[in-house]
């Protein structure tokens, strides 16, 4: 298993040394855009990391949170492209038809990318319906490193948030995970 995190404009100090994979949180609805993106992925590439960048979805507005979202955020060629689909601040969350139109529109928008569904458990099992995850399914479940709760196949397991956000691929080498993140 390789190993990585995921970070949003609170983690401008973290440490990409020694990890495999960093995803970064680019933008959220139609209007949010993480100032610090550049910069942490930059870090990153610097040590080596593969890239990957997610937006935090909110309902309504799919297509143009799409085009918002590949848009605005720092991706080069290679890079992961993500959706989180969870609960927002206000309570709400996009359903499962909009979940799945943000995912197509996206693959749709940058076909050369690979594009995944980062959900947690709970909306994984009692919110979803289709189990469409595009390229491929990052759960988070916070047990064990690589042992997510569900029977589905998952790329990515976001095991902990302490002290941040981190996460476990599915890859035997990261030589590996750069080669499925250039999908021809």
């Amino acid at each position: 298993m390789l190993h990585g995190v995921d970070v949003s404009s609170y983690n401008t100090s973290y440490s990409a040394e020694g990890l495999d994979f960093v995803i970064v949180k680019a933008t959220e609805g139609r209007s949010y855009i993480n100032p610090h993106q550049s910069a942490q992925a930059s870090k990153a590439r610097k040590a080596g990391c593969v890239v990957g960048f997610y937006h935090f979805l909110w309902p309504g507005n799919i297509t143009a949170q799409a085009k918002y979202f590949v848009e605005k955020c720092a991706s080069v060629q290679g890079d992961l492209l993500a959706c989180d689909w969870e609960r927002t601040g206000e309570g709400t969350y996009a359903s499962n038809a909009q979940k799945d139109q943000f995912l197509a529109e996206v693959k749709r928008l940058r076909p050369t990318h690979r594009v995944l569904l980062y959900c947690n458990r709970d909306f994984w099992l009692n919110h979803d319906t289709t189990s469409y995850a595009a390229d491929g399914l990052w759960i988070a479940d916070y047990v064990s490193a690589g042992h997510p709760r569900i029977k589905a196949k998952w790329r990515i397991h976001q095991y902990t948030d302490r002290p941040l956000d981190k996460d476990v691929a599915d890859f035997s080498t990261k030589a590996a995970l750069k080669k499925w993140a250039h999908p021809a």
